[in-house]
């Protein structure tokens, strides 16, 4: 093994890109690089510890010895170390050595731009490659129409370690996954999955939110090249892939990005903007122009090299306010005596631009739980720039009234029906996710009143009336099972609920679903506009019903009536836009989903009767606890 030669990848306008946190292929630069320099083979690294007065190497190619192999630093003040150390090969183990200007101090870390880690609990960085023959030429072609905002957008989120297992309650592989979950998917009919953070880190219990290696597939499952081939596999079948990604925190592991160089580095030294008291965690400083290019490069990589479709941007909240989970006196206010974050704003809106500059047909999600304006409008009307939202409000108002028993909702339905004063105000994503089901909040099943009937018909009913709201669609693995229990995240699910035709009705209702809001123009062309959505009646709420028509952008429009009671309303009248005749095209209360197969008309034909001050009406049987939706004449 020799000793470091000096070797660099940048120049000068890369150092001034970073330098100004405008150089967004970080990756290209930084990290460990497999090369051959004047014919002999070997890997430059390059790390960034501008406090450091010494970096080193350490490696199994030099039995972890500090001093063998010392990296140089840059002369620019770039803060940048960097050397090319011949022989090293690929899957070799290192870290960086640092010896920090800060009261002595020494770290070991891995290296924030690997493309590989050990698995956990071991916490060394792989040199590596990322080497793949993709085949979704034909997938990327027609992402920009595939993923316009007018098109279906069902969404069903996977924690990758928790979905299936195998004998042994072994984690299936990467490419175990590859070949179930794509045809599980694809027979549920979801256009979409979304992964919980797949990038690596050291503690299970987090479910991936505590990452430690932002552009390393984590370990548990296999290869980077594995990741890829299940990516490239969905999407040979149809399927997009958004990622669960988090820069709002990151752990304070002693390999991790924290406290890197024996200074505030990634993190913000003031510890009420750098340290989040409800997730024990560090929080990135979005005014520091070289953080904002290592996240911005962290976005792009994934869309660049993993080919993703999407991103879905975690506890956007808790980086908007300076005050969240802050009591007074724990938070400083920002210039102008407000509470808004303006670094993370202004960190939010550049990332939302690189992203849709760099990629076309992508989109970007955020979780955000509070009233901030205009998340999912473009930057160029003062928006943050994301794709979509995620509509909490809706999911915490409908989780509120579907918990109650049927006999007070005539006193909720202001519940069921608020979310759309202000549904138009942002592009929603509808979310029933992991976060539903856990610490005690039940399983959705179980969070349903009644008896066992009433439970599953409840269920069928809140997502029957949840895939024909305006919005985009997201539930979280299980949800079509009927799984009984809490997500447990060291299982797999309950699979076995399959066997029994409840559980096995539910299922298929949600596939049902899926190719209902597919195939129907009307439940997505216009999903975030005013104009595809018409209210018949949201005032009836003597008899807890609810019926509203869905348009699109085709003459096809369905009349959707929610009965949210189990007791059957025979003669119930509903004033119509249209007069003809109106067919059934989806009934919840069907047999075959578990249903009662209480005796609906198929088809029924408009009379003159005024009803819901309009001059046609119909008159139909209502199920008990039952979404039916009818096409309207043409």
């Amino acid at each position: 093994m020799e000793h470091v030669q000096s070797f660099s990848l940048f120049t000068e306008f890369d150092i001034s890109l970073f330098s100004s946190g405008k150089h967004y292929r970080l990756y290209e630069k930084l990290g460990a690089h497999l090369l051959e320099v004047k014919g002999t083979k070997g890997v430059y690294f390059a790390v960034w510890a501008p406090s450091a007065k010494a970096v080193s190497v350490i490696g199994d190619f030099n039995h972890w010895q500090d001093e063998k192999h010392p990296l140089n630093v840059r002369w620019d003040g770039s803060g940048i170390w960097e050397g090319f150390i011949p022989g090293v090969q690929k899957g070799s183990l290192y870290k960086y050595k640092i010896h920090s200007h800060h009261g002595g101090q020494v770290v070991e870390k891995a290296d924030p731009f690997a493309l590989r880690a050990e698995h956990p609990p071991k916490t060394a960085s792989v040199v590596w490659d990322l080497q793949h023959a993709w085949k979704d030429q034909d997938w990327i072609q027609k992402r920009p129409k595939i993923q316009q905002l007018d098109q279906p957008f069902s969404v069903y989120e996977v924690h990758l370690s928790s979905w299936r297992r195998g004998p042994g309650n072994k984690v299936l592989s990467y490419l175990e996954l590859a070949e179930t979950l794509t045809d599980y998917v694809k027979k549920m009919q979801f256009t979409h999955v979304e992964l919980m953070p797949v990038m690596e880190y050291p503690f299970d219990p987090s479910w991936g939110y505590q990452i430690t290696g932002y552009f390393a597939p984590t370990a548990r499952f296999g290869k980077p090249e594995d990741f890829m081939v299940l990516i490239d596999t969905l999407h040979a079948n149809g399927i997009g892939v958004i990622l669960d990604w988090v820069p709002s925190h990151f752990p304070e592991d002693a390999h991790g990005l924290g406290n890197f160089d024996g200074s505030h580095l990634y993190e913000h030294p003031d510890r009420r903007k750098g340290y989040h008291p409800d997730w024990k965690s560090l929080i990135f400083n979005y005014g520091r122009n070289e953080v904002r290019a290592f996240l911005i490069s962290n976005a792009l990589f994934w869309l660049d090299k993993y080919h993703v479709d999407g991103l879905r941007v975690d506890a956007v909240a808790s980086m908007l306010y300076l005050d969240y989970s802050r009591e007074e006196g724990e938070w400083e206010p920002n210039i102008h005596g407000g509470r808004e974050n303006l670094d993370a704003i202004s960190f939010l809106k550049e990332l939302n631009e690189a992203v849709y500059a760099h990629y076309e047909g992508v989109q970007t999600i955020a979780e955000e739980s509070t009233s901030f304006p205009m998340v999912s409008k473009p930057t160029s009307m003062g928006g943050l720039g994301f794709g979509m939202k995620w509509m909490m409000g809706w999911m915490h108002d409908t989780l509120e009234y579907f918990k109650k028993e049927p006999i007070y909702r005539k006193h909720h339905q202001n519940d069921l029906t608020f979310s759309l004063t202000y549904a138009f105000t942002e592009n929603f994503m509808l979310p029933l996710s992991h976060d539903e089901v856990v610490y005690g909040k039940r399983s959705l099943l179980y969070r349903m009143p009644g008896d066992e009937w009433q439970r599953f018909a409840n269920l069928r009913l809140l997502y029957s009336f949840m895939f024909t709201q305006p919005g985009t669609k997201l539930l979280f693995m299980g949800a079509e099972l009927g799984q009984g229990e809490e997500w447990d995240f060291q299982n797999g699910l309950d699979w076995y609920l399959l066997e029994y035709p409840f559980h096995s009705g539910i299922q298929q209702l949600v596939s049902d679903l899926n190719h209902f809001y597919r195939s129907n123009d009307a439940l997505h062309a216009l999903q975030f506009s005013s104009e595809g959505y018409e209210w018949i009646d949201y005032g009836d709420a003597e008899n807890s019903v609810i019926t509203y028509v869905r348009k699109g952008n085709t003459t096809k429009q369905l009349l959707v009536v929610c009965n949210l009671t189990p007791i059957p309303r025979k003669g119930y009248r509903i004033g119509v836009p249209k007069e003809g005749t109106y067919s059934m095209v989806f009934n919840s209360d069907a047999d075959m989903y578990g249903g009662s197969g209480y005796t609906v008309k198929k088809r029924v034909k408009s009379g003159t009767t005024s009803w819901n001050y309009r001059p046609q009406s119909i008159e139909i049987d209502l199920p008990p606890l039952a979404m039916i939706a009818y096409t309207l004449p043409r």
